[in-house]
């Protein structure tokens, strides 16, 4: 499965970043073994459900360790039998954009 999520503190720096606890939840993600890509709005996981969910709680926790409420933004793509999707999803639409614009 593809796990995308972004999270975030209630409370950020004085200039309203939260590239810091970002930063934390991020760590943890890399750490955890699994495929993964960060972008400038959702981290994606890949893997089987219990380890991504295992992942994105820990980030939960994390920053809820700091901060009284923590906002969580996750989509899904739930898809057994299927590895290699963080690339192959965007391999297969390079593909189909390249076809178009030859065709």
């Amino acid at each position: 499965m593809l796990v995308a999520f972004s999270l975030a503190p209630s409370t950020a720096a004085p200039d309203g970043s939260v590239s810091e606890a970002v930063a934390e939840c991020v760590r943890l993600v890399r750490a955890s073994g699994l495929p993964n890509r960060t972008d400038a709005m959702f981290t994606t996981l890949e893997g089987e459900w219990d380890e991504c969910m295992d992942v994105v709680r820990r980030c939960v926790d994390t920053l809820a360790a700091t901060a009284p409420r923590v906002s969580l933004v996750l989509k899904a793509d739930v898809r057994p039998g299927r590895s290699g999707e963080l690339d192959g999803k965007v391999e297969r639409l390079e593909a189909a954009i390249g076809r178009a614009a030859a065709g």
